[in-house]
């Protein structure tokens, strides 16, 4: 028999689809697959390398011998090598061995479309049968309601390798089994709706997070299986909670068993370095307007909602995808056909990529990381816009974090700053972000950048939150912050949870449960996030005492909360504001409660509006306000 026979599982139709960049399965037809030709078992292998000379599978089972199994070259001109290989089972390690016709350089390459990778440092690809007994059909058939844009979504964003780890086995991080079982405990128990991960994608450099990823298919070897990623996913949508991936289009690492140089050409990324070499990260740049290259990207992010349940992806840097001359000077870009600064290719893939996906997953949701005042970013390809269904704001998290971050006593001064994002919170559908790339590099933690003093730092960071989960826009935090982590992120090391033990800490998380379950069982929080009708100022104007109202609505209720922040440590007896309603207003949350930390400065329940007009309302309240608060009345009106 011989050692390859020249058949593979790609047809006529699904060439002409790879070629025309409108192949979105790829991962069906290209990389390894176990199966059966003729009646013997073995393996279909499949890689595109249009600028081989030749090209071999080498692994365990012939001694990485690249002469023994060499793949044949398909007639189409589709530069797609294949071969059935027979005997080779699962588990089998393997590379292709690239023989280029450019120069003679010779390579072995990780398989791009590999579904399980060797554990790092190592870095062969393994041939993997991803067979696996969902029991999510409940999740699954209801996610569209928790994935909607007029329903809650409070996300947990999570690095997976260091949210909890086991010291007295030499500090390792959890496995994806033990994280099932353990993460979607803890988040039910506190009440997000969302886990964000970090990118879980294979990554040869465990310090990059995984946003250095040479494995677009492969979710990371250091924690377990494919299966058992599937088992952590399955576990979380068990306890109905979403699972949200970030997802790295915008570029790839340099490492030589990855996708760089593939096939002694620059495949993947584009040859001139200005529009193929990313400067910040040492890192190459996708070549967006190469049709397979296309069929590649989009495969990826549909593998994942295919194979693994995930129900969106949070695209990284996106605009490092969208302009041409992102953080390069001035003669180190092209601009596009018209001059501009525009990437017009990358515009038109993540168009493309939101339009495949919602027309395949209209449950699913797509979320952008971009920092500029592009527009439309989550508005309609049809009418113009990107196609996202929700994006980070930047704007938001800046603002907010360094006007939370001076002194209360010169906060008057800045006013504008908490206030300012209410002109442009409905131009785009917004996530209040507070990331992991708030507690690095130097930033220190959340806890650690409030001011005053120990207590007051607790408060500082209680009425942030507050004031954070009453503003319109869905919401996002990132593990630690929630209990108070003191130290900065480090990857390496276990979130700080010994903490949980001081009352302190214990208060503040009880206070995210509580603003979670609040946040959740209001409609009027939610339900309106996008649209000007949702929210009404009450008073913005007050700097002087750093003060600001606000009353939230919603669609299908009639409930209308006030949303009050004071953020000065002074306490303001018989602070009036004027109000849309009489009657009874129920105080429901408190961030100065005594559960939470706070020194039980309240409204004893709640304050009668009375009918004195203030601030064009007919009525008014006169309200105690906690030094450091925020606190939230319902309408019994």
């Amino acid at each position: 028999m011989r050692n390859v026979i020249f058949k593979g599982l790609l047809t006529d139709q699904d060439i002409y689809l790879f070629k025309e960049g409108n192949h979105f399965k790829l991962y069906e037809k290209l990389g390894s697959h176990l199966g059966e030709l003729d009646g013997v078992s073995g393996t279909f292998f499949a890689v595109w390398a249009p600028n081989a000379a030749r090209v071999s599978v080498v692994g365990d089972f012939n001694g990485w011998n690249p002469d023994s199994h060499i793949l044949g070259v398909r007639w189409d001109s589709s530069g797609i090598w294949e071969g059935f290989i027979p005997g080779i089972t699962n588990g089998a390690l393997y590379k292709y061995h690239i023989i280029s016709n450019k120069l003679g350089y010779t390579v072995q390459k990780a398989d791009p479309f590999a579904f399980r990778s060797e554990t790092p440092p190592k870095t062969a690809s393994v041939v993997w049968d991803l067979r696996y007994s969902w029991q999510d059909s409940d999740w699954l058939s209801t996610r569209g309601v928790h994935n909607s844009l007029s329903s809650p979504i409070s996300m947990y964003e999570v690095h997976a390798g260091s949210w909890r780890r086991t010291p007295e086995e030499d500090n390792r991080s959890l496995t994806y089994r033990e994280l099932g079982d353990s993460l979607s405990e803890y988040m039910r128990d506190i009440g997000f709706t969302h886990v964000e991960f970090l990118p879980i994608m294979e990554h040869p450099f465990y310090g990059s997070w995984g946003y250095q990823t040479t494995g677009y298919f492969t979710p990371s070897s250091r924690f377990g299986s494919p299966q058992d990623f599937m088992y952590l996913v399955d576990a979380l949508h068990k306890k109905n909670i979403g699972v949200i991936l970030d997802w790295v289009p915008s570029h790839f690492p340099s490492d030589q068993h990855g996708l760089v140089y593939f096939d002694g050409t620059h495949l993947f990324e584009h040859a001139d370095m200005r529009k193929g070499f990313h400067p910040d990260w040492n890192s190459y740049i996708f070549n967006y307007g190469r049709n397979e290259v296309r069929s590649f990207l989009i495969s990826s992010a549909m593998f994942w909602m295919d194979k693994y349940h995930v129900d969106g992806i949070r695209v990284d840097a996106v605009a490092s995808i969208l302009y041409l001359d992102y953080s390069r000077k001035e003669g180190e870009w092209i601009p596009n056909e018209f001059g501009g600064r525009e990437n017009l290719e990358a515009i038109s893939f993540l168009k493309r990529l939101n339009e495949v996906i919602y027309g395949n997953y209209p449950d699913a949701i797509t979320l952008a990381e971009e920092s500029t005042a592009y527009p439309m970013v989550t508005r309609p390809t049809f009418a113009g816009g990107l196609g996202f269904g929700l994006k980070w704001n930047m704007g938001w998290m800046h603002d907010t974090l360094d006007y939370i971050s001076k002194d209360p006593l010169y906060r008057k001064f800045h006013h504008g700053q908490l206030t300012f994002s209410i002109w442009y919170a409905f131009y785009e559908n917004f996530v209040l972000s507070l990331s992991h790339d708030e507690v690095v590099y130097g930033k220190g933690s959340l806890l650690g950048k409030m001011p005053g003093d120990f207590w007051q730092k607790f408060a500082n960071l209680r009425a942030l939150f507050g004031y954070m989960f009453g503003h319109p826009g869905k919401k996002l935090l990132f593990m630690g912050d929630e209990f108070g982590q003191w130290n900065e992120w480090y990857h390496e090391s276990s979130l700080d949870w010994h903490l949980l033990q001081y009352a302190p800490h214990k208060g503040l998380q009880e206070w995210v449960r509580e603003l979670n379950y609040l946040y959740k069982n209001e409609k009027a929080l939610y339900e309106i996030d996008f649209d000007r009708p949702g929210f009404e100022w009450i008073d913005f104007q007050d700097w002087e005492s750093s003060v600001i109202s606000f009353i939230r609505k919603g669609n299908s209720t009639s409930d209308i909360i006030l949303v009050v922040s004071n953020f000065t440590p002074v306490q303001r007896n018989d602070y009036n504001l004027g109000v849309p309603r009489g009657g009874f207003w129920k105080e429901i949350l408190n961030s100065d409660d005594e559960r939470f930390g706070g020194a039980s400065v309240n409204n004893a329940g709640g304050a009668e509006a009375k009918q004195i007009s203030m601030q064009g309302r007919p009525f008014s309240l006169s309200l105690t306000l906690p030094g450091l608060s925020t606190i939230f009345l319902k309408s019994e009106g």
